[in-house]
């Protein structure tokens, strides 16, 4: 199968974990005959210093082009007194927008391996498998106006929070359909004792639920649902809320696994490519160290093999290798317990490669497709 991939480093460390998730995908094409095409784009500070535009055209057609899209990470205090429309996250906004990537999923799982990095104990965590079905292209982050102004001698600011019906429905309904195929609980998340935007989601999320009477649906606010990721986190499956919401409860999930460096996350668009991005930063302050934990980055590029590519056999593969080379007691500095010594990203890289090229380890993985 030949499939053309855009790949967007973007800045910091998102240069070197792309790079490890690239050599992965090459190996993924040699063990099980597929070509894969990477072309490069650039967005967010790279490309502001290019170009001038934190997402220039040409990479936006591009990604129109492709099958699928890589997205490192972008962003960095180089860039923090640009003006808004120069900053880095723009092109991340942009490129939501202008490819209708109006869902973003972030499963959050336990590794057993990782119980020691998590702050969490590991009877809380253990057996956690969530998926968080955040709503991206509507809300604050693209409610106009948005704007700061003065007026009689004072600062005044407002940002607006903006949805239609039919784009809470979407994402609402792409939750349903999720949590059909796994637990069958879809927990939404919202501030509906507060915000008229959120009594008119929950009133969205009760129609929708009739249309899928084998799910359970249950509301909570956005407060509680914070505290009771940290305290019980195995009462989710799916949870769905709008794009502020979750953005912060997806990095909170994070601390379950013990690290940003684990998790991925993708994109979807009703009727293009999707995006596939490690939910970290762009952590400048370690770029070039070669200490990154390119998991998360490898994590996402099987998402894409299954979700975009529908190569099953290929995307367990990759994530039983990292699961692997994980409980082979292999660590990059972020999920390092005391005592021990990290890998560097490289290496991290090459175990995965090479646990993944092991015959008897795929055959096995095959095996329970046959």
């Amino acid at each position: 199968m030949k499939k053309r991939i855009a790949v967007l480093p973007g800045d910091g460390i998102g240069k070197e974990v792309t790079k490890g998730a690239i050599e992965v995908l090459q190996a993924v094409g040699e063990r099980f005959g597929h070509q894969f095409y990477f072309q490069y784009g650039l967005i967010g500070g790279e490309a502001i210093d290019a170009v001038g535009s934190p997402l220039p055209n040409e990479t936006i057609e591009l990604c129109k082009q492709s099958d699928a899209i890589l997205l490192g990470a972008v962003g960095g205090p180089k860039w923090e007194s640009q003006p808004t429309h120069l900053r880095p996250e723009r092109g991340l906004l942009k490129i939501r927008k202008e490819l209708s990537l109006y869902a973003n999923l972030r499963p959050t799982s336990y590794y057993a391996s990782l119980a020691e990095s998590s702050p969490l104990r590991k009877e809380v965590i253990e057996g956690v498998d969530m998926v968080m079905v955040r709503e991206l292209t509507g809300g604050l982050y693209f409610g106009k106006p948005s704007e700061r102004t003065r007026k009689n001698g004072e600062d005044e600011v407002v940002d607006t929070l903006y949805y239609k019906r039919a784009e809470m429905e979407r994402v609402i309904k792409l939750a349903f359909q999720l949590a059909k195929e796994r637990k069958g609980k879809v927990t939404s998340v919202d501030k509906a004792n507060v915000l008229e935007s959120s009594r008119m989601w929950r009133e969205v999320a009760e129609s929708v639920a009739k249309e899928y009477p084998a799910v359970e649906l249950e509301h909570m606010l956005v407060d509680n649902a914070a505290m009771q990721m940290i305290k019980k986190p195995k009462r989710f499956d799916v949870v769905v809320t709008e794009n502020m919401f979750g953005d912060i409860l997806s990095d909170e999930a994070s601390v379950l696994t013990g690290s940003l460096g684990m998790l991925p996350s993708a994109s979807l668009s009703e009727d293009g490519p999707y995006l596939y991005e490690p939910i970290h930063g762009s952590a400048p302050d370690i770029e070039g160290e070669n200490t990154a934990n390119p998991l998360a980055m490898i994590l996402s590029a099987a998402m894409m093999l299954r979700l975009s590519f529908s190569m099953h056999e290929e995307a367990e593969a990759v994530e039983q290798a990292v699961n692997q080379v994980l409980e082979a007691g292999y660590r990059t500095k972020d999920i390092m317990t005391f005592g021990k010594k990290p890998v560097t990203t490289k290496e991290m890289v090459e175990e995965v490669k090479a646990t993944l090229m092991d015959n008897e380890a795929i055959m096995h993985i095959m095996s329970a497709y046959a």
